[in-house]
């Protein structure tokens, strides 16, 4: 039995501080939920087999399985079940990589999948003491991003920054400033092209009174980011402009058998043709998705000679540079609608976008085979192979 994507959306991404401060991430999520919904009139919520979703936080409002909370918020039945997975940046790719493996092997027959992050409301947490009243002072530690309360116990290598991961990527892979500032201006562009083009007037629901991404620069240039301070090295490549910024978001997929087709009320998108895993040492996660994307390629049974689009998630420039490199594809099929540097990189929600705009983009451009990448902190990334529907063999 096969999965299918039957549709997608997603709320505009917030900056840090922006438009979507306010906004609770479980009431992002389940606003999603609710749009979703509104685009498949025809199908009883109560035939929702599982609601999966992904977060990379869990610390805030957003505890407790938001996979359920959002669900109820949203008003599904009680009866509709939900769990939360957590794989950092993946969380909503691998989140819809199990939604399609239920249905496959027959456990649901239709599947609400996604993601959320805020990461501007993410809170402050106290390590707790061994012992009661402690004579010194406890830092609050922020679960914005990265690493915290780290285990001693880890080799300090594995526990470098996410910057400072990458700076040493690009210097792995002799990847300079110059390349990475050109990647994120061409980021910028076709992002703010697509916007104005009404390319995700149909993906994206307006939210909390912002109706496009924030962090969308349609003015940048070279000479801007040329000027831009590096963020982790003194004498770095690195900078906020080659880099994804926080951000707040949420995104939703929809997932079904080919039989739900009837009950759903629309015909697929895409098909997902082929999933693949990859982890290796902590401090390299960028490079994760070479191999990833490899193995789910295998797993569809094509070359990347077929491959149309690929969407891959722009957590640094450098990161996806090496990338594209190691593929040895075309670079101008990758991101042609925009990137996580421009578009924004909420982290449980990016994998959900990547993936419902990849299927959009495909039909879009009348190929048949796309792949959708992600690297994840510590040393790990996703790949989902999605086949066009719309397009024979």
């Amino acid at each position: 039995m096969s999965s299918y994507l039957y549709s997608a959306v997603r709320t505009p991404f917030g900056r840090f501080n922006g438009a979507l401060a306010a906004v609770r991430p479980d009431d992002l999520a389940a606003g999603v939920i609710t749009a979703l919904l509104d685009r498949v009139p025809g199908l009883d919520p109560a035939a929702v087999g599982e609601v999966v979703w992904g977060n990379a936080n869990g610390a805030g409002e957003e505890n407790r399985n938001v996979a359920r909370m959002a669900a109820l918020l949203a008003g599904l039945p009680t009866s509709v079940p939900g769990t939360t997975v957590n794989r950092l940046c993946g969380s909503s790719l691998e989140a819809a990589m199990a939604g399609s493996r239920l249905i496959e092997t027959g456990d649901a027959d239709v599947v609400l999948a996604g993601g959320v992050e805020s990461m501007t409301r993410a809170p402050w947490v106290l390590p707790k003491p061994a012992k009661g009243f402690p004579p010194g002072d406890l830092a609050a530690v922020s679960t914005t991003l990265g690493w915290r309360l780290v285990n001693p116990r880890m080799p300090r290598e594995w526990t470098v920054s996410l910057g400072e991961a990458n700076e040493s990527l690009g210097e792995k892979y002799s990847v300079g400033r110059d390349r990475q500032d050109a990647f994120a201006l061409r980021s910028h562009r076709l992002a703010a092209a697509a916007w104005d083009e009404g390319f995700y007037d149909g993906l994206v629901v307006p939210t909390g009174g912002l109706a496009r991404d924030e962090g969308v620069r349609a003015d940048s240039s070279i000479e801007k980011l040329a000027g831009l301070k590096p963020s982790f090295r003194a004498e770095g490549t690195i900078t906020a402009g080659n880099a994804s910024p926080l951000s707040d978001g949420a995104a939703a997929l929809l997932l079904g058998s080919e039989a739900a087709a009837g009950r759903i009320g629309a015909e697929p998108l895409a098909r997902v043709a082929g999933r693949g895993t990859f982890a290796l040492d902590p401090q390299d996660f960028g490079y994760a998705p070479v191999e990833a994307a490899n193995r789910a390629l295998a797993r569809a049974g094509i070359g990347w000679d077929r491959v149309g689009a690929v969407e891959l998630n722009e957590a640094f420039a450098v990161q996806s540079l090496v990338c594209v490199d190691a593929w040895g594809i075309d670079p101008e099929i990758v991101n042609t609608r925009g990137g996580a540097i421009a578009l924004g990189h909420p982290l449980g929600a990016s994998g959900a976008r990547i993936l419902g705009t990849l299927a959009k983009v495909l039909r879009e451009r009348g190929e048949r085979w796309g792949v959708a990448a992600i690297c994840i902190g510590v040393g790990q990334g996703l790949a989902v192979v999605l086949e066009n529907t719309g397009v024979g063999a």
